[in-house]
């Protein structure tokens, strides 16, 4: 057989190559977005074509006027502020409907350095990873405090264990993804989207790479931190919702092994009583060790049943990564939800 070298070259040449779109979730960030958008490239090495997108999660400011001023290609509002993981996954929908092959998020504050991009897009590009997080000096970072440094590095230390991913970073939000991970990403957490897509991607298989990235000063102060204790309450209840979700078993079922075993160890010291005193007494360890034995059954219970809706979940979320996966094959993706400017 023949293969004419010439018109294999013509073919490889006329492959397009992907799509880069940078997603921007705001809510009234009229006055640093001017900002961050000066510093996002209009194209990417590796890249046919790069286009900006702002998601306008609700702003009561100029965020969108200043979007439009500064030249970005899709504008994707909310009538009300939903919250930041909601921005997020409305954005993704967006990139995806616009025919997006790689997606970028980062903050609308400038914390992220721009000039990073071609380097967490790269491992996507090369089919090396699925999702890349930007892993920030956090050590280095004047701004944060001591707390907010060692809450970082215990979520980031509790989103490893629960993915078995090796996130340096985990709460960062300047991250690349690719199409194929878009499409299975979905988000419960209504506070952030930085911890839950991480133990989602590691948990459904996907390559996650941390790359070094660099930060920018600091324009204002962070939208999630408003008090250490707030941060602090919230920060917990999140990592507690997360094993809750992705590990139920192993959450209830310690919980059920810690009931039970407390309830054991007072049954036997009224036993070691009886015997050894030879007199009725202890009554109290007797009620409560039945108590907390019971509980702990219970908790039994919850942890094989919270197991089998997790199972479930897990069989609706593929299923709906094959409508999704579908929808973009066939360019269906409903483009109702949206409000589309061009710039």
């Amino acid at each position: 057989m023949v293969v004419d070298a010439r018109s294999v070259r013509i073919q490889f040449e006329s492959t397009p190559l992907p799509k880069l779109i940078i997603q921007i979730p705001c809510y009234n960030e009229a006055e640093t977005l001017a900002t961050a958008l000066s510093d996002l490239p209009r194209t990417v090495t590796g890249f046919d074509s790069v286009e900006w997108l702002v998601i306008d999660d609700g702003s009561s400011d100029e965020t969108v006027r200043v979007a439009e001023e500064n030249g970005v290609n899709h504008i994707v509002r909310h009538t009300s502020n939903r919250g930041l993981a909601y921005a997020f996954m409305t954005g993704i929908e967006a990139c995806l409907a616009r025919g997006a092959d790689v997606i970028v998020n980062t903050d609308a504050d400038n914390q992220y350095r721009a000039a990073d991009i071609p380097a967490i897009t790269r491992p996507v590009l090369e089919g090396r990873a699925d999702m890349v997080v930007g892993a920030r000096p956090i050590s280095e970072i004047e701004h944060f405090s001591p707390v907010k440094k060692l809450l970082q590095k215990l979520g980031s230390w509790v989103v490893r264990v629960t993915s078995g991913t090796d996130v340096r970073d985990a709460p960062s939000g300047f991250r690349a993804i690719s199409k194929n991970a878009a499409q299975r990403l979905i988000v419960f957490n209504n506070y952030t989207y930085t911890l839950e897509t991480i133990i989602q991607a590691g948990r459904k298989n996907m390559r996650v790479v941390s790359v070094p990235i660099r930060v920018n000063g600091d324009l204002r102060p962070s939208r999630l931190v408003k008090s250490i204790p707030s941060y602090l309450k919230r920060s917990i209840f999140t990592i507690i919702r997360i094993f809750v979700i992705y590990q139920p078993a192993r959450f209830f079922g310690w919980i059920a092994a810690i009931l039970f075993s407390l309830g054991f160890l007072l049954g036997l010291r009224f036993l070691y009583f009886y015997l050894t005193e030879g007199v009725s007494g202890h009554i109290q360890s007797v009620v409560l060790a039945g108590v907390l034995m019971t509980m702990g059954f219970q908790s039994l219970l919850v942890a094989f049943l919270a197991d089998v809706i997790a199972a479930n979940r897990k069989l609706l979320e593929d299923i709906r990564y094959t409508q999704r996966s579908t929808q973009g094959e066939n360019g269906n993706y409903a483009e109702a939800r949206f409000s589309r400017k061009a710039g």
